[in-house]
C-alpha cells in the first residue's frame, strides 16, 4: 500500500512531480499515476488497489521501496479522505496549489482539447452549479455513485483549496501533509523535489531530467471579464486559504511550501 499520495490539486503541477519523483530508487511508482482507487474504482477493493503497485518492493540494499501514487480527483472528491485514512492511515500527502483562476482556466482548456467541453469559458461558468452542485450531494449519500459531471466540470469549486484541505486535516495528523506551491514547483522544481523527498523520509536525489510535464498550453486568453469574475469569487476563499496556511497561490509573495500546524 502506498506510503506517499499526491491527491491533486489538478491542473497544478501533480503530473510533474510524480514523474520527478518516480525514479528515485526508494520509491515504487503505480503502474499509472492516477490510480483513482479512492474514487472510481473503490469498489473493486483493496486487493485490487495493492496489485496496481508492481514495481520491486525492495531495494538493492534490502529496504522496503515507499509505493506512490497520485490521482488528482482525490483532493476534491469529498469521499476520500476518510477513505484514504481507513486504508493508509500513516500515508504521506503532497498537496500543490495553483493560482484558482488559472488553473480554472487550464482545467476548462483541457476538456476542450479532449472534447469534453462543448460551451465558451464563461457559458461553462455558468453552468458549473448545476452540472456539479447535485452530484456532490449524491457522492456523499451514495457511496457507490460515480460522477463524471463532478470531476470534469468542477472549474470554479476545484479552486476553493480551504474548503478541501480542511476536510484532509481532519483526517490526518499535521506531520502527514505538505502544501506546496505549484508555481514553486515550476520555478525551481530541484528544491521541491528535495523537500518532498525530505518530508516523506526519503534519502535525498535528483531526477535525470527536471522538464515540466502535461503542460496545458494553449493559444488562448482569459477575457477580461472573466478573469475579473473569478477573482472576485475567489477573493473570500483565497483569504480563507490565507488565514489557514499563511499563504494563498494568488498572491506574488507569500511562503513557498506549508507544513499543518
Amino acid at each position: 500500500m502506498p506510503g506517499l499520495i499526491i491527491p491533486g490539486a489538478m491542473k497544478a503541477g501533480t503530473t510533474s512531480l510524480f514523474r520527478y519523483l518516480e525514479g528515485h530508487p526508494q520509491l515504487a511508482p503505480a503502474a499509472r499515476k492516477e490510480v483513482h482507487y479512492f474514487d472510481h474504482h473503490f469498489h473493486r477493493g483493496p486487493a485490487w488497489y495493492r496489485r496496481q503497485f508492481r514495481t520491486m518492493r525492495w531495494t538493492t540494499s534490502g529496504t522496503a521501496r515507499i509505493a506512490c501514487e497520485s490521482s488528482p480527483y482525490y483532493m476534491f472528491e469529498p469521499r476520500v479522505p476518510a477513505r484514504v485514512h481507513d486504508l493508509v492511515p500513516d500515508v504521506k500527502l503532497v498537496f500543490l496549489l495553483r493560482d484558482p483562476v488559472e488553473r480554472a482556466f487550464s482545467h476548462y482548456h483541457n476538456n476542450r482539447r479532449l472534447g469534453r467541453e462543448p460551451l465558451d469559458f464563461e457559458a461553462a461558468l455558468d453552468a458549473e452549479d448545476d452540472r456539479t452542485l447535485a452530484e456532490e450531494e449524491r457522492l456523499r449519500a451514495d457511496p457507490t455513485h460515480v460522477s463524471e459531471p463532478h470531476r470534469l466540470y468542477s472549474y470554479r469549486r476545484r479552486g476553493l483549496y480551504a474548503e478541501q484541505l480542511l476536510r484532509w486535516q481532519s483526517c490526518f495528523a499535521a506531520e502527514q501533509i505538505l502544501v506546496v506551491d505549484s508555481r514553486q514547483l515550476f520555478a525551481d522544481p530541484a528544491a521541491v523535489v528535495a523537500e518532498v523527498l525530505r518530508f516523506a523520509g526519503l534519502a535525498p536525489w535528483q531526477p535525470r531530467s527536471l522538464a515540466a510535464r502535461n503542460e496545458g498550453r494553449h493559444g488562448d486568453a482569459m477575457s477580461a471579464r472573466a478573469r475579473r469574475r473569478l477573482e472576485a469569487f475567489f477573493a473570500p476563499h483565497e483569504e480563507r486559504l490565507r488565514r489557514l496556511i499563511g499563504w494563498c497561490p494568488s498572491q506574488r509573495s507569500c511562503s513557498t511550501t506549508y507544513r499543518a500546524a
